[in-house]
């Protein structure tokens, strides 16, 4: 494990911004970018009324293997992710990632990289249940 990476998890419980901040304080960095993921109460123009994601036994696996390539980056000082699973309602917090580094423009790029690369390879699934009591699932890669 590279020692930018604070904190890497996979939870049914509630997550903490504090937290992730907290993980990813460190004097050298310039700039600190986080990004909070919560359930919305729509998608694609359907109402969603609640929503569970479900994970792969090996997405912890995965998701070091996206936080390792953003490490990669000798300019990226600290980085943390999690991830919910279970049942979550409008609102809530169902990823947050942050990471600091040298300069704000390399905290922002591997932020975003990030979660991008966290949504696309990391195996783990939505259910949504919309409000005219249809429900799909979607994967996150």
């Amino acid at each position: 494990m590279t020692d930018a990476i604070r904190l890497l998890d996979i939870r049914a419980d509630a997550l903490s911004s504090d937290e992730v901040l907290a993980a990813i304080a460190d004097p050298t960095a310039g700039g600190t970018a986080l990004f909070i993921g919560t359930v919305r109460n729509h998608d694609h123009e359907r109402g969603v009324d609640e929503l569970s994601y479900e994970a792969h036994p090996e997405a912890l696996e995965q998701l070091r293997a996206v936080a390792e390539r953003v490490c990669a980056d000798p300019a990226v000082t600290a980085l943390a992710a999690v991830h919910r699973t279970g049942a979550l309602k409008i609102g809530d917090a169902a990823v947050i990632v942050g990471v600091a580094a040298s300069h704000r423009e390399v905290a922002f790029a591997a932020c975003r990289r990030l979660i991008d690369d966290l949504k696309a390879e990391v195996p783990i699934w939505k259910h949504q249940h919309f409000t005219d009591g249809a429900s799909e699932w979607v994967g996150a890669c």
